[in-house]
Formats: C-alpha cells, structure tokens, sequence
C-alpha cells in the first residue's frame, strides 16, 4: 500500500490519534489498534463521528471531473450527495425514519438495554441520573458474576424498585471490576461515581463540605438541597428537604448481606465506586432527620441503590 502524508498532518495525527499503517491498510483511534483486514481505512472512536467536506450546492456543482461515488455534503439543503459517473449527476442520497436526538442533560435519558427513561440533572458542569437506577432482572438470592445484571428490590417487590430504584452490591454495580469511575452497570457512556465526583457535586452546592476525606455529618444543608421534599418518599420530618438541587434523592432504604430489608423512607445511601479497603467502600448517607451528607466507609455486601454519572 502506497500512503502519502504531509509532515504536518502526520504530526496533527500523532497529537491527537495513534496512526496505524500497515500491509492492509490505514487505523486512527485511540488505543493503537490496528486497521481491521478488510478496511483501507479503520476509524474508530467512542465520542466523535466522521465529518466528510461540507459546501454549499454551486460549489459541489463546480467541482471539476469529480471520481465516481465522490460523497459531499450540501449545506445549501443539509443533505448528503453522491457522484455517480454513469448517469454523470449529484444523486441524493436518502434519508431513512429512523432519527436520533442528541443527548443534552437536563432532559431524559432512556437506558437502549430496557428502555427505561431517567431524569438527568446538571450540576456544574456534571451531568447526574436524577433517578435511581432500575435496570436488571430480579433476584431473591444473592448477585453473581455472571451475564446477567441481577437487581434486589425492597422487601422483594418489583413495585418498589419502580420507584426507588434497585438495590445492588458493590461487586454487581462494578460490574466485578475495581476500576474507579468504572461503566459498571451503568449505561453506555456512563459511570459509577468516585468518592471524588461525590465530593465535587457536594461541595459546589454546600461550601460547608470543605473536605473529600472528611468523614461523618458533613456540611450544613447539601442533604436537604439533594432530597426530594414532602413526605410522600420520606418520613417526617424531612428535615431541611427542598430539592433545590434537582437531585430528588428518595427514602430507598436498603438490604443488608444477611437479606434483611430496613430503612425505606428513613434514609437512603450511595455506594462510590472507591474503595476504602478489600470489603469496604466509601459511601454517602441521606437520612429523614438530617439534612447533611454522613461519608463513611460501609459493607460491599449490603445492597444500596445507584446513581450514574454521564461520562
């Protein structure tokens, strides 16, 4: 294969991408991932798309001897083009029904695995589920490393983790990785929040949350800015409860690693995806009669319910 590049281009490539060139062909990405066999080209990428040349229709309609199936795309009508040489013309090329809207936060993501639709919120600059999640099947039992993404719902009712969300371990949120901000079981393009990621939301709406390693009551009202008011998912008195935030955090309770089920509508608590040793984990804890945040290190093996964090 024959490649041909200007020494700056090769430089702008090597800033931004590995360049990958061999025998079958040319790879851009970012992991150094050679070019599939059957590609001369291999693009791959997780956050940006292939953007072809964009002009207007006289200049499209200027260009001189164009190579059949030559692709532009025209501004003057946002459409897409190609030359076919057989019938020496610009043919449109057709758009299907299907479309997809890009994901701004604020409004609601829905999880492609279920279906499932989540409110989003944006907290200086970080984008939160403003919803527990509720994706998996089930269990009664214990959760496994296996294929399947295994839920407990309180005192075992589907009815209750439509509302509050499911309740998952520390190893099955992970997704039986260790990786901090790892996807766990959180949806493409999405992750379970560190410690730190906690901090950082924490003390953007509660200075008074001066430190990420300070542990028990922390700040003066970060809890009732994050917990849903009135008394319809907590009980009273819901201390300091506005939901200025629009984190509408609930009374999920939660089940402990013997099984047991306690604590709906009194409190709730987030598990990080830190670690603060081999069987614990740093964690975050709401209750119905504060309106602080509690940090302290708790069980993996309790089940609490997940908030995502976009990526």
């Amino acid at each position: 294969m024959k490649a041909k590049f200007t020494l700056t281009g090769i430089l702008v490539f090597t800033l931004l991408f590995n360049l990958s060139v061999n025998a079958q062909g040319v790879s851009i990405n970012n992991d150094g991932t050679d070019p599939d066999a059957s590609a001369i080209l291999d693009l791959q990428s997780t956050d940006k798309g292939l953007l072809v040349p964009r002009m207007a229709q006289n200049q499209i309609t200027d260009i001189q001897n164009p190579a059949n199936g030559l692709i532009v795309f025209n501004t003057t009508d946002n459409k897409y083009y190609a030359y076919l040489e057989g019938e020496n013309a610009w043919k449109e090329i057709a758009y299907g029904t299907s479309t997809m809207t890009p994901f701004v936060c604020g409004n609601p993501l829905t999880d492609p695995r279920d279906g499932q639709s989540y409110a989003t919120v944006d907290i200086n600059g970080q984008c939160w589920m403003a919803e527990n999640l509720n994706v998996g099947t089930m269990s009664t039992g214990g959760q496994y490393n296996n294929e399947t993404i295994e839920k407990a719902c309180y005192q075992h009712n589907t009815t209750y983790c439509d509302t509050y969300g499911g309740l998952y371990q520390w190893n099955e949120m992970m997704n039986w990785v260790t990786t901090e901000s790892a996807q766990g079981i959180c949806p493409d393009g999405w992750h379970v929040p560190s410690d730190m990621e906690w901090f950082l939301m924490e003390n953007f709406l509660d200075p008074n949350v001066y430190s990420p390693t300070q542990t028990g009551w922390r700040g003066y009202d970060i809890g009732g800015q994050l917990k849903e008011a009135g008394y319809t998912h907590w009980n009273g008195p819901n201390t300091g409860a506005t939901n200025s935030s629009g984190m509408t955090l609930l009374g999920s309770g939660w089940r402990t690693s013997s099984g047991g089920f306690n604590g709906q509508k009194f409190f709730t608590v987030f598990t990080t995806s830190t670690q603060s040793s081999g069987s614990n984990t740093w964690v975050r804890e709401f209750d119905y009669n504060r309106q602080q945040s509690y940090r302290a290190a708790f069980y993996k093996y309790n089940y609490y319910p997940v908030r995502c964090l976009k990526d």
